[in-house]
């Protein structure tokens, strides 16, 4: 089955279907409407209802004591119970408030013409760098997926420079080393004086760096422990603070072992920013589909706005280009665009969804088989089911044609730390492809510009042990590989094959980039909604292996049991140390102790959620997880 779209972002036949199209979205339960864009007025009779829950998160009165990047999406309320089609049309609801426009004073939006300046201020900078690279770096650093995309970025950027004979500018760093880009390091995250250390240790001897720090929550110790560096030394760091709450939001906890809060450093840099000597770039793109679950929306925030603020610089100090407001919001516009197109292969998305839904709730894998950079969006969303959802590395795991070759990754390769690491085509054919059979699902994701006849030797090879294969391809009006493509679509059980206008650029790239990234979203948090490892819209299997996860797994049991936050904490250390009574010991430990007590502790939420909501004991508890996985079906189970 082959789901074509051949209707791209800039042809004429796109502009018109964009100025007067139905959007489809969610009101928050499973009766859907449409909604028409019409000279900036919105028509249709359904459209009151639709805009109120597309913005209700906005109201000062919904869920206040949170952040925005911590509340739960009023879209999504029941997606644990949605078919796999309402998941889909769920979760493209949500990716569409990322370009609402700004309604009000509430929230500067990605579109604001605030944030737009800032963009073209901060665009400025690069490029006067890029102009005169001697002693130079544009530093990008994060946590988790920031610091992930933070390696995409730098990696892309970097081979744009070595193709003009350039020399390269961009760095990254993220917590935990490179081991992180492959798998959970939450512990890092905590730690603001390893973030001061990595930073001085990539800047030695420069005298010009413009530190670009990514935290979704504007909320990590590792990346305020930096910016801070940056406020102290001036007369070399300029800070970039890219985040996605209100500066008023971020945290303003203790950071343990300093005397700074992040709200502290957003503040200072706050003052800075009226003399551009700091930036702040922090739009609201609406709460996650998945409460919390930054690696959604964050990251496509973080990916949209740093490639149009690089390929603006690019332009600038190569091509003469001017950085104006008209150019960085047409750029914006085209990855607004980039978004309809993916979703309007949501049939195709739904059977991806379903196909590796059925393969979680089997105990069986899903594999990414991957080619160029989107193998490595491939390689960063199987890395994120661990910590989100509690998942084992094997359940979702990514290769990527070529390997650490490929990769071109600071550390070089990992595959000495264990069969995680190995990440390479060649490591899936001959360590994981053995052992597959009908019940796991093979993605192969690849463009027209890699290698198709190797491609096809590879479906070739899965088919011989599995029927279960699936394509996504990105391809141009044009396309000369026709034939190739033909026999692969013969092995697949589904392909989604998206055309893109000729010729191609490396904007383009990076919208096809962002399409992958959507869709590989939608596929495994699908997948893991059909296995049951979320409550409502919650992760409520989520790992408690930092600070960040402690706060938000006990506001969590605070939210879905209305009890006091000492009787949810108490319950969260009884799961995390599998006791039914605290000793003196747990309770007069710290933060740390209990996270780490936790990396090797499986249900945590799920278990303190199910005995404080029936009175059960732990062991109790288990029993109940054991016969119904589903943890909204446990806790009705144990109530009636």
């Amino acid at each position: 089955m082959v789901f074509d779209d051949t209707l791209n972002a800039f042809s004429p036949k796109w502009r018109r279907r964009s100025s007067a199209a139905a959007h489809r979205c969610c009101n928050g339960t499973t009766s859907w409407f449409h909604f028409i864009t019409i000279k900036g007025t919105m028509a249709g009779s359904d459209w009151t209802c639709g805009l109120s829950t597309m913005r209700e998160w906005e109201s000062p009165d919904y869920e206040p004591s949170l952040p925005v990047s911590e509340k739960s999406n009023p879209l999504t309320r029941d997606i644990d119970r949605a078919s796999a089609s309402h998941m889909v049309r769920m979760l493209q609801a949500c990716d569409t408030q990322m370009f609402q426009e700004e309604a009000g004073t509430t929230y500067q939006r990605l579109l604001s013409d605030k944030v737009v300046k800032t963009m073209m201020e901060v665009a400025e900078r690069v490029a006067l760098i890029l102009k005169d690279p001697q002693d130079s770096l544009v530093v990008l650093s994060g946590c988790g997926t920031s610091g992930r995309l933070a390696f995409l970025i730098a990696s892309s950027f970097n081979r744009a420079l070595r193709q003009l004979k350039q020399s390269s500018v961009y760095s990254y760093i993220i917590a935990g080393g490179d081991r992180a880009l492959l798998s959970s390091q939450e512990a890092p995250e905590d730690d603001p004086k390893l973030g001061m250390l990595s930073l001085k240790k990539v800047c030695e001897g420069k005298r010009r760096v413009l530190f670009i720090g990514i935290s979704c929550g504007l909320s990590a110790p590792f990346v305020a422990g930096q910016l801070d560096l940056c406020l102290q030394h001036p007369e070399v760091y300029t800070p970039v603070l890219v985040g996605f709450n209100p500066a008023h939001q971020a945290r303003d906890e203790p950071i343990p072992g300093c005397t700074l809060t992040f709200r502290s450093v957003v503040q200072r840099m706050q003052e800075l920013s009226k003399s551009q000597m700091a930036f702040l770039i922090n739009p609201s793109v609406g709460p996650e589909g998945i409460s919390g679950s930054s690696r959604m929306k964050g990251g496509s925030a973080t990916k949209i706005l740093l490639e149009v603020i690089m390929s603006a610089a690019h332009a600038a100090a190569f091509s003469h280009t001017p950085i104006t407001h008209k150019g960085i919001l047409q750029h914006l516009r085209a990855y607004e665009k980039t978004l309809d197109i993916t979703y309007s292969q949501s049939e195709g998305i739904t059977g991806l969804v379903e196909a590796a839904g059925q393969s979680l709730r089997r105990g069986r894998r899903v594999c990414y088989l991957g080619w160029g950079s989107l193998a490595v969006l491939g390689l960063i969303d199987a890395s994120e089911c661990n910590p989100t959802f509690g998942a084992a590395y094997e359940d979702i795991q990514g290769f990527v044609n070529g390997g650490y070759r490929e990769l071109n990754n600071n550390d070089g390769p990992l595959t000495s730390l264990g069969p995680e690491f190995c990440i390479a085509h060649e490591d899936f054919l001959h360590q994981v492809l053995p052992s597959l059979n009908d019940q796991d699902t093979v993605l192969l994701i690849y463009t027209h510009s890699d290698d198709v006849s190797e491609v096809a030797k590879v479906a070739r090879r899965v088919r011989e042990k599995t029927s279960n294969l699936h394509a996504v391809y990105h391809q141009v009006d044009g396309d000369t590989a026709a034939a190739l493509q033909d026999d692969i679509n013969k092995l697949c059980l589904s392909t989604l094959k998206i055309t893109w206008p000729s010729p191609t650029s490396r904007s383009s790239l990076h919208m096809w980039e962002l399409s992958t990234k959507l869709v590989l979203n939608a596929v495994s948090t699908g997948a893991h909604v059909l296995k049951g490892k979320i409550y409502q819209n919650h992760m409520i299997d989520v790992q408690v292996t930092n600070s960040k996860l402690y706060r938000r797994a006990t506001r969590l049991l605070q939210k879905l049991t209305g009890r006091p936050e000492s009787q949810c904490e108490e319950a969260l250390l009884k799961a995390v140390y599998r006791v039914d009574k605290l000793t003196g010991v747990i309770t007069s430990s710290d933060m740390t102790t209990h996270t780490l007590t936790a990396r090797n502790t499986t249900k945590v939420v799920p278990l303190a959620l199910v005995c404080l909501l029936t009175s059960c004991s732990l062991m109790e508890a288990v029993s109940h997880l054991e016969q119904q996985p589903i943890v909204r079906e446990a806790v009705e189970a144990c109530l009636s």
